[in-house]
Parts: C-alpha cells; structure tokens; sequence
C-alpha cells in the first residue's frame, strides 16, 4: 500500500509539475519573443540611425566640395584679377605716351627720334600689358554698349545708326574680360 500511494501521490503531483513546466515553458516562449522583438527593434533602430550616419556623411562630403570649388574659384579670380588696381593707376601712363604722340608732328624731323623712341615705349608698354591679359577697348564705328562704353556725349547724324560710337575720348580696357575702365564715348543720336 505504501507504494500505491506513492505512485497517487506521483501522479496527483504530476499535473501540477507538469502546469508549472508548461508555465514556465510559456514564460520562456514570451520572453524568446519578447527578445526576439526588443532585438528587431534595436535592429530597426540601429539601421535608421546607419542611413542618417550615411546621408550625413554624404551632404557633409558634398558641402566640402563645394567648399573646395568655391575656394578654388576665389583662388583662381585673386589670381586673375590681382593686378586690376595696378592695371588700372597705369592707364593713364598710355594716355599720356598716345597724346605725346598725337602732339608731335608727324612731319617735323627734328622730333622724328622722339616720337620713334614714344613710339616704341608705347608699343613696348601695351605688349607688357597684353602679356598680362590687358586689353584695349577701342569701339569707333561700333554700337554702343554700356558694358563697356561710357558715353559722354550724344550728337545727332543722319549718316551712322543711332547708338554707334563715333569718337572715342579715351579708351577703355579690360583684365581678362572684366572691364577695368570704360571707353569715354560720343554716341550717334536719330536726328528726329
């Protein structure tokens, strides 16, 4: 009899045993899940966080090479543009050698060695200034552009268009295509 009621007790014991192991079963299976979700999440998290790392990365090269593209280009136009002051308190020095030579005779041969030796200071100065991207702005017979053109009179004349330059006071110049001075310009009129 004592083994009958152990083997009672074994199996009155047994469905509570086995209610704890499938509870604790359970247990196991809702914390795997819950997890296998906090894992998920963090993983979802983690890849989110990875993309906008990416897309930060990307703008911040992006913004760095427009910073080198910009610093290139103002690199570049100091370079250009360095000798624009220089270039432009120089001009006057070509006025004044072309007006020597319009003053001067052309016929008189006491002066011919002068105006020869202007002559070649002349053509020798605007080389100078041509090697460096200097250019003569010289519009006679061309239209007007107020680009380049500073007009200080306007006459009428039924010969030319309206707008044409038809005298130049004093030429203009340009450093590498920006104008450094503008031509001083009388410009045709309609005669109406």
């Amino acid at each position: 009899m004592a083994t009958e009621e152990k083997g009672t007790e074994g199996s009155e014991q047994e469905p509570e045993a086995l209610l704890e192991q499938e509870s604790a079963a359970a247990n196991e299976t809702g914390a795997e899940e819950a997890g296998e979700k906090a894992v998920e999440l963090d993983a979802v998290a983690l890849s989110e966080a990875l993309q906008q790392a990416k897309d930060q990365t990307l703008r911040t090269q992006a913004e760095m090479q427009n910073l080198r593209r910009r610093v290139d280009r103002d690199v570049e136009n100091a370079h250009k543009f360095a000798l624009e002051k220089f270039v432009g308190e120089l001009l006057p020095v070509v006025d004044n050698l072309e007006r020597a030579l319009e003053a001067l005779a052309a016929d008189d041969d006491s002066l011919s060695a002068a105006r020869e030796g202007i002559e070649l200071t002349l053509k020798s100065f605007l080389g100078v200034l041509d090697g460096h991207k200097v250019k003569q702005v010289e519009p006679k017979d061309e239209v007007f552009n107020p680009d380049f053109h500073q007009a200080i009179s306007m006459v009428p004349n039924p010969d030319v268009a309206p707008n044409t330059v038809l005298e130049v006071f004093q030429k203009g110049y340009t450093l590498n295509d920006r104008l450094v001075r503008p031509a001083m310009v009388v410009v045709s009129k309609s005669t109406e």
